[in-house]
């Protein structure tokens, strides 16, 4: 039985959570109160000991948990959690029915009513992401709910909840019949190779199909294109499928190249008309300037942290920097995708980091599309700061 503690909340913070506001804040208690062990049940109470809600104490990058409930008289247990893997399926009914699409978000955090928990489908399998130790104490009844609520192949999981909010190295394995990797997903069509037992990543980032559908559909024509930070070269397989005459992709990690290589071949495109680089991004900037290279559509999507040997970058203060060096080999009435995925900071915000990069290099800019989370990462309507992803295509003028 999870042990249940009332936790007073304080004053300023009791109103929005009150309203459905979905996460608990290190600010909104007294942490002298909180419990020693993570899972515990948080039954929460105004100055005035009236109820609030109940939630669950779990430490992750955003805060110290997340409500669950705010009707006094329902009790977390399986029953609770397939009733809302039950109506997040529901909600996703156009994607399940699509057979152009077989890879998705099935149950996106608080978006969905449970913060730190979500759950992507691939092609029959589900992969079930943990960010808490608080969350992952409901790990049985959540399994339970999920494996009497879907038809599966299998189930596998990652563990994101080290001390820096990392991923844990295990085996992701959790039942059913293990897959043969990589199972091959389609996205609008496009074809991507995905490993679910194989660290951290997929092969793919779920949250940018409408960007690469974007690219595919409406940049990627008759042009040389250049995708930074490439990981295994999404992007760059939807350039080319769009029929951009040549992908140069870089990214400092190694094992890119292989995984580069493996997206454009499950496409039948040839990987060797293709440009593929293991190098760091800033350092192929340089490169790119020194022999007056010139890119018609060009990808930044950067992690929002990440250290070389060099240099440490981080998004939230660094992008404009990036993006001067972008407009900087990026052809006349050419495209930058600028992407981040940092929660910290908004849509606004950033486009005032674009501002400041076309100012400060004296070029004129139009904005042509903007992207968020697709429909799939369902966010809570009244909070759309749980929406994180911003994408903006800019056109470089003059």
């Amino acid at each position: 039985m999870t042990q249940t503690i009332t936790l007073q909340i304080k004053q300023p913070f009791a109103n929005p959570l009150k309203k459905g506001y979905p996460l608990l804040t290190k600010d909104a208690v007294d942490v002298r109160q909180l419990p020693a062990q993570q899972g515990a049940l948080l039954r929460l109470v105004d100055q005035h000991q009236r109820f609030i809600g109940t939630g669950y104490y779990g430490i992750q990058n955003k805060g110290i948990g997340w409500v669950l409930t705010t009707d006094a008289n329902e009790a977390i247990d399986q029953a609770f959690f397939s009733q809302k893997l039950k109506k997040a399926i529901e909600n996703r009914a156009a994607f399940f029915n699509n057979d152009d699409t077989t890879a998705f978000r099935v149950f996106n955090g608080e978006g969905d009513g449970i913060g730190g928990l979500t759950i992507d489908f691939f092609n029959g399998y589900y992969m079930v992401s943990w960010y808490s130790e608080g969350i992952y104490c409901f790990k049985d009844m959540i399994y339970a709910a999920l494996a009497e609520t879907v038809q599966y192949e299998a189930i596998y999981e990652k563990k994101r909840f080290d001390g820096k909010g990392q991923y844990m190295e295990q085996d992701d394995f959790v039942m059913g019949i293990p897959g043969e990797f990589p199972i091959m997903v389609k996205e609008n069509g496009m074809t991507y190779a995905v490993h679910l037992n194989d660290g951290a990543m997929t092969g793919i980032f779920l949250d940018q199909r409408d960007v690469r559908l974007a690219i595919r559909e409406r940049y990627a024509k008759q042009t040389n294109m250049l995708n930074t930070f490439s990981y295994t070269g999404a992007f760059s397989v939807a350039a080319a499928l769009g029929g951009a005459l040549q992908t140069t992709s870089v990214d400092v990690a190694k094992r890119s190249l292989a995984k580069t290589i493996e997206q454009f071949s499950v496409n039948n495109i040839d990987y060797e008309a293709q440009d593929i680089k293991v190098m760091d991004v800033f350092h192929y900037f340089k490169y790119a300037q020194r022999h007056e290279l010139q890119f018609d559509l060009v990808v930044l999507d950067p992690p929002s942290f990440a250290r070389t040997k060099q240099m440490t970058f981080s998004t939230a203060k660094d992008y404009p920097k990036l993006l001067k060096d972008a407009i900087a080999i990026t052809a006349k009435n050419g495209i930058i995708v600028a992407s981040t995925n940092n929660a910290s900071f908004g849509m606004k915000k950033f486009k005032g980091f674009i501002d400041q990069a076309f100012q400060a290099t004296n070029t004129r800019y139009k904005i042509m599309e903007e992207h968020s989370l697709p429909k799939d990462f369902r966010v809570p309507r009244e909070y759309p700061e749980f929406n994180y992803l911003k994408v903006v295509f800019i056109q470089k003028l003059s």
